[in-house]
């Protein structure tokens, strides 16, 4: 797809010519396509929404029928368990049916906005923050504010993350996880390598790991999402948070001298990092870590589950160093995953019904019975069953003075697909040429945040 001029013309690249004509900005972000019989949605996204059995929703009586599920989860045995756990356990305690659509991650996210303004599911798996923000002002997610007045064991953050600017809530918290360096404790230990405290220290070790013959840091961007983080770490350290956060809003400018200076630290740290990443997903690069090939590798605590579940204890992580002792390093990314409904399900009832469901103490035991609990948003949910890494990361979490989403999450849907995906790939495979890379993401985010 070509770069957008505009958003209007983003949105508008999504449907035919034919059915854009005459359709205004405003009736077409209010959902003017509603019915969907003119989009062309690929068809591993194709919604269950509109299912016949969907009825019932809306008129605020006890809910039937059938909740249609938009589901991110469809690769992985682990997520799949406590996906279909959650769900059994609704339907058992509801009597309703719940229709799962499931689409792996990486899909799901890609297409999002094809997916709303077509025929989305009654409920959807998504992210607290911007890219929900992003939606709930253009009426594309429906306002829940009353499931939460049924809603209990949320602080007041997690009640934020899921609220729009219009100070409605859109989004129901589920769990959250830290991004940060993740290693194999047992070989560290063989090795005699320590984590490091300092960005001089980390380059120190990684040279001592390349000598020892080893990849000092596992690296995949095949789908496009994984790079981000790196590029969150180093903007939090060089830059500091709030410096991140308005670069992501677009009120800063990309081609500045602290955005470069960002893409200056990567490039040297790039020679550390494992070749031909574009390549290679993140599962194949865990496993480099799992085999003992690569050292290290920067990701989120999702990374530790392609470890074989009796190896899950020999793995540990650190928090990336500061670089800055002016900027330090409290500030990480640790993204709120969870659950949105859909602007005109068909079911309403039914999905604030099970919404209501998702964010209760009694879904996070129903997934921990599943056998792998997460780091649950709902303070009420027991916590007892979690792995000792786990543990540590909440921990992690709680001492943190700044949580970031995650780029893709932090700014606008359409500046990271279109922009950001294609921007930090060029870097990876041309990393010399940072004016130029910067001066274009500049002229295209003024295109777009306007």
């Amino acid at each position: 797809m070509s770069k957008p001029e505009s958003e209007a013309a983003y949105l508008a690249s999504l449907i035919p010519p034919s059915v854009a004509a005459g359709v205004g900005r405003r009736g077409f972000l209010k959902g003017a396509l509603g019915a969907g019989a003119a989009l062309s949605l690929p068809t591993l996204l194709a919604a269950c929404g509109g299912d016949d059995e969907g009825d019932g929703g809306g008129g605020g009586g006890k809910p039937t029928g059938t909740v249609t599920f938009g589901s991110n989860e469809a690769g992985g045995d682990v997520p799949q368990q406590r996906r279909n756990a959650l769900v059994a356990a609704y339907e058992k305690e509801s009597g309703l049916k719940v229709k799962i659509n499931a689409v792996d991650h990486n899909t799901f996210q890609e297409n999002i906005n094809n997916y709303l303004q077509g025929n989305p599911d009654d409920v959807f798996s998504w992210f607290a923050g911007y890219r929900m923000q992003f939606f709930a002002e253009r009426e594309l997610i429906g306002d829940i504010s009353d499931v939460w007045e049924n809603l209990s064991g949320y602080g007041d953050a997690f009640k934020k993350a899921s609220t729009g600017a219009d100070g409605k809530q859109y989004f129901v918290p589920d769990s959250n996880y830290p991004w940060a360096v993740f290693y194999r404790k047992s070989f560290w230990d063989e090795r005699g390598y320590q984590p490091p405290t300092t960005y001089d220290e980390m380059i120190t070790l990684a040279k001592q790991m390349q000598s020892d013959g080893l990849t000092p840091f596992a690296f995949a961007d095949k789908q496009g999402w994984p790079a981000m983080g790196t590029f969150d770490i180093l903007n939090m350290r060089l830059n500091g948070y709030d410096f991140h956060i308005n670069l992501m809003a677009g009120e800063e400018a990309w081609d500045s001298a602290e955005v470069k200076k960002v893409f200056e630290t990567w490039r040297e740290l790039l020679p550390y990092h494992q070749a031909d990443p574009l390549g290679r997903d993140w599962e194949e690069a865990a496993q480099t870590v799992v085999a003992n090939e690569s050292g290290m590798y920067f990701l989120g605590l999702f990374m530790f589950e392609q470890f074989p579940e009796d190896e899950r204890d020999d793995v540990d992580f650190f928090n990336f160093p500061e670089i800055d002792s002016t900027i330090g390093a409290d500030a990480i990314d640790a993204p709120i995953d969870g659950y949105c409904m859909s602007a005109d399900p068909e079911n309403e009832d039914g999905a604030k019904d099970f919404l209501t469901y998702c964010g209760s103490a009694e879904a996070a035991k129903a997934q921990n019975d599943a056998g792998f609990p997460l780091i649950w948003a709902n303070s009420e949910a027991d916590v007892s069953g979690l792995q000792p890494i786990q543990q540590k990361a909440a921990e992690f979490i709680a001492q943190q003075a700044s949580i970031a989403q995650f780029l893709d999450r932090d700014t606008r849907p359409d500046f990271a697909s279109t922009v950001m995906i294609p921007s930090l790939q060029e870097f990876i495979k041309n990393p010399d040429d940072i004016d130029g890379l910067t001066k274009s993401i500049e002229e295209q985010k003024k295109a777009i945040f306007i």
